[in-house]
């Protein structure tokens, strides 16, 4: 059994983490801006701790995360600047854990800073939706920061190959798959990915997409 700590708890990917590792009998911290309302929310996965933290704080990610052995960020503020939050999150990460021994990080990305089987950027196809471009950037710019990084923590960045089935049920199968703006998968498989990953790691220090089989 591992302690997990998971950033962004109360969204959507973040939830289904957190229902999954302690389906698999892993002990789960849960960080979010509101602790009361995440208790008292409804489907919200019982967890052995559920602590109030800024992502983007190194102090905070330090204290939170001491006594982990793996860190999982689903975490995300949409009333901030996407190009400073998600590179203030990435730097906050990889202090914080560095400085709490945490060795391992797994951030749930964007297919959008995927490559198709082509090589093109999933964001760059033709045809892409680009009214959320400024998202896509910050999700990029937050992965630059983890590709540049001069750090122990041994990080991954998993994301859909295309996007989620926000009513897709859990099958526990999926499979590594390019960039695909048609590719689905659920929140429950892409927990999967993330919980195989923290305990069998088989990918490091890239961004890898995921998609239903």
């Amino acid at each position: 059994m591992n302690a997990i700590v998971v950033f962004g708890a109360g969204g959507r990917a973040g939830r289904a983490v957190v229902r999954e590792a302690r389906e698999r009998g892993h002990r789960v911290t849960a960080v979010v801006r509101d602790p009361a309302a995440y208790v008292s929310g409804e489907g919200s996965p019982a967890v052995d701790d559920v602590v109030a933290g800024d992502v983007t704080d190194t102090d905070a990610v330090a204290r939170i995360a001491a006594g982990h052995r793996a860190a999982v960020n689903a975490a995300a503020d949409l009333t901030a600047p996407p190009m400073e939050f998600f590179p203030a999150a990435a730097r906050a990460l990889l202090g914080g854990l560095e400085r709490a021994g945490v060795p391992r990080l797994i951030a749930v990305g964007l297919a959008t800073g995927l490559r198709t089987a082509e090589g093109t950027l999933l964001m760059d196809t033709p045809g892409y939706p680009q009214e959320y471009r400024e998202f896509y950037l910050g999700h990029e710019a937050g992965d630059a920061v983890l590709r540049e990084a001069v750090t122990p923590v041994d990080w991954l960045v998993i994301s859909p190959s295309g996007d989620f089935d926000h009513d897709g049920v859990r099958t526990g199968g999926y499979r590594v798959a390019p960039g695909d703006a048609g590719s689905r998968i659920s929140y429950a498989d892409l927990a999967v990915a993330v919980l195989d990953e923290v305990e069998r790691p088989r990918h490091s220090r890239v961004h890898i997409g995921v998609e239903r089989i």
